[in-house]
């Protein structure tokens, strides 16, 4: 029985109902891209039958904030706290001498696009591209392994580009370029909700062992194997390994691809992974996320853990979210218990430090459902006057993946306190309630609606 990875979770969302299957033949050329996006990449869609190969396609696994907290054992009240802990006391994982992502070892005559159903998404794209890969280095100085996200263009047979964003994978590709020596890399395809979480902690900013916080969230050791022709440990129960190298001085045009926040990234020279060796199970599922969705709920949960740190120490914060709309780094929305005049406007300083990336924030009382655009917008509406409640810090340092900013070259920030007054002035702002309307079971009413 699977324990780990994607089998696994894919028995689990079976268990909860939550996994379409398709039986329709789709194109990975557009139109699987297209079905994925109909369900707002929120529903899991296993595709049994992909154009030009035999194997499946498994998307959408992650794009779902309140099953995301499902199968990893939280709940939204203590999501972050079960983070938290997972960060401060990573735990060991566990080495085997062989696991079923070995069942099958390539070395030779590799030909990405032939072999795997690889999706384009979008019309304006370069390229398929490989968006799910777990990208696994290793430090050339310390040894300390780590893992995240990264596109990858595929430009035929066993070549892609990377895109190396992080200052900590830049540094150490340039430390091993000015040595004239390639930098060994794995890309992890097949593998569950604890890993991706984990792979989007920053490990400049916690200095831990990614693997190491996987095995605390999951509550038992993660299973590893060495790769076969490189220096790296990979999940022994994960689909697809593809095994390589980045080579030094080497760059190739990447792009454009429909980014973030679903404009197209420029043209750009970015170093390329030559892959060696490819490791798979018998009968693989092949892994893919739709841009814009899947990996950056993911890395939301983990600005979430950052913003909530930071507030805490500056006013009595109930909850964070950092919404799914703005990108899952954009907007944020507070919830505080206000305790004095100006906290609303402590917490907006707060959230627009604690990251270039946060452009707008709106702060709420806890009668505001801050998952709730709905109740956002009616807390604006009812409880803000510009005149007073607008923080605009104009010409700041933005993130270079909004392409207001890109543009313009810095970005105004802008924050909104919509909390109520304190005190008699606040008496008039109380919220009219249906006593018990939250336990009303619309099912007695409305069969079959419930």
């Amino acid at each position: 029985m699977e324990r780990q990875m994607l089998r696994a979770s894919i028995q689990e969302l079976r268990d909860r109902e939550q996994l379409l299957h398709c039986n329709k033949e789709v194109d990975p050329r557009f139109e699987l891209g297209a079905v994925l996006k109909h369900f707002n990449n929120e529903r899991p869609i296993l595709f049994n039958k992909v154009k030009g190969g035999k194997i499946p396609v498994i998307g959408a696994m992650f794009g779902n904030r309140n099953l995301y907290y499902q199968m990893i054992r939280a709940t939204r009240e203590d999501r972050i706290f079960k983070m938290m802990n997972a960060i401060a006391n990573p735990k060991p994982t566990k080495l085997l001498t062989k696991g079923p992502v070995m069942e099958n070892i390539i070395t030779r005559n590799i030909d990405l696009p032939k072999m795997f159903p690889i999706p384009t998404f979008h019309g304006g794209d370069s390229s398929s591209y490989i968006t799910a890969g777990i990208v696994v280095l290793k430090d050339p100085e310390t040894g300390q392994r780590h893992t995240s996200v990264r596109r990858l263009q595929v430009n035929g047979e066993n070549e892609m580009n990377i895109l190396v964003a992080s200052p900590l994978a830049k540094n150490q590709y340039a430390f091993m370029e000015n040595q004239n020596k390639p930098l060994e890399v794995a890309i992890i395809l097949g593998y569950d909700y604890y890993l991706l979480l984990a792979s989007q902690i920053s490990a400049a900013t916690y200095g831990v062992d990614k693997y190491e916080v996987d095995s605390a969230l999951r509550g038992e050791a993660l299973e590893l194997v060495k790769c076969k022709s490189v220096d790296l440990e990979v999940p022994a129960y994960a689909e697809i390994v593809l095994e390589g190298i980045m080579p030094p001085n080497k760059r190739v045009e990447e792009g454009p691809f429909g980014e973030l926040m679903g404009y197209y990234g420029e043209r750009a020279l970015h170093p390329v992974v030559q892959v060696k060796t490819i490791m798979h199970r018998n009968n693989p599922i092949f892994q893919t996320s739709f841009p814009c969705r899947e990996e950056h709920l993911a890395n939301g949960l983990i600005r979430e853990i950052e913003l909530y740190s930071i507030l805490k120490n500056l006013v009595d914060v109930k909850d964070v979210n950092v919404t799914v709309s703005g990108g899952c780094r954009f907007h944020a929305f507070i919830s505080i218990n206000k305790k004095f005049e100006g906290e609303g406007k402590s917490a907006i300083m707060g959230a627009l430090a604690s990251s270039k990336d946060v452009k707008h924030v709106v702060v709420v009382d806890e009668d505001v459902d801050i998952y709730n655009h709905d109740d956002i917008e009616w807390a604006i509406a009812t409880r803000v006057q510009g005149s007073k409640d607008m923080v605009i810090v104009p010409g700041a340092l933005g993130s270079g993946l909004e392409p207001s900013h890109v543009v313009r070259g810095v970005t105004d920030k802008v924050g909104i306190d919509a909390t109520k007054p304190l005190g008699e002035a606040g008496k008039g702002f109380k919220r009219a309630i249906i006593p018990g309307y939250g336990k009303i079971d619309i099912e007695k009413y409305f069969p079959g609606l419930g």
